[in-house]
């Protein structure tokens, strides 16, 4: 349950951010926030992610500091072993370089509560966030209202499947649609597809007008 209520703010973009691993809706204060929260809504290796988590208490600040996100991960299935939750300010790099003294007893305060927790405490700017990742899930995430049928989704893996289980998305509109009306019909599921894993795409890697994909283990 967040400590803290974000306030509405002419000067900054806030809002609430619905996610697929948290019954309650994320408050978010800048569009940074905002896609941190996609990249960890749709990383495998988190579990859970809370905002506005903690407030820890600091010397001379009477409201003390209550830092953006903690986020909580999966068992590593390669070393079996929990990474450490993360306490997380996100904030712009020239933000924190402006305001770096106020910081200083704020964030001296985070590392050493979040180290009594078991945690780490981290900090996010938007050379960390804004990465080729965040530009391919901000596509992906047009479709996501789109609701393929069974048949539809077992059609397309049937046509990769065809393919050894590996083609480029123009390479398998070409297998699926034959007119201009049914490569319409088959976009929308194909990225949908990548998006709810049923097709793989290497996120890290900028989108094109050509994409490699690849069936995975999901079944339709």
């Amino acid at each position: 349950m967040p400590v803290r209520k974000i306030p509405k703010n002419y000067l900054l973009v806030t809002g609430g951010y619905s996610s697929r691993k948290n019954a309650d809706m994320g408050a978010f204060e800048s569009l940074l926030e905002k896609d941190y929260l996609l990249l960890l809504d749709f990383d495998d290796s988190v579990e859970t992610f809370e905002v506005q988590p903690v407030r820890i208490p600091v010397a001379g600040i009477p409201r003390g500091y209550v830092p953006d996100v903690l986020v909580k991960y999966r068992v590593d299935t390669q070393t079996g072993v929990t990474p450490k939750p993360s306490l997380v300010e996100v904030k712009h790099s020239d933000d924190f370089a402006r305001n770096a003294e106020k910081y200083v007893p704020k964030f001296a305060a985070a590392r050493q509560y979040a180290e009594q927790q078991g945690w780490e405490f981290v900090t996010k700017d938007q050379n960390d966030i804004r990465t080729p990742r965040l530009a391919n899930l901000k596509f992906l995430r047009e479709y996501r209202n789109v609701t393929p049928s069974g048949d539809d989704v077992q059609a397309v893996l049937d046509a990769i499947g065809e393919e050894g289980g590996e083609a480029t998305s123009e390479a398998l509109l070409d297998i699926l649609a034959v007119t201009e009306e049914e490569r319409l019909h088959w976009l929308p599921i194909v990225w949908s597809m990548v998006l709810t894993c049923h097709l793989g795409a290497d996120l890290d890697t900028p989108f094109q007008n050509d994409v490699p994909l690849w069936k995975t283990g999901a079944s339709a």
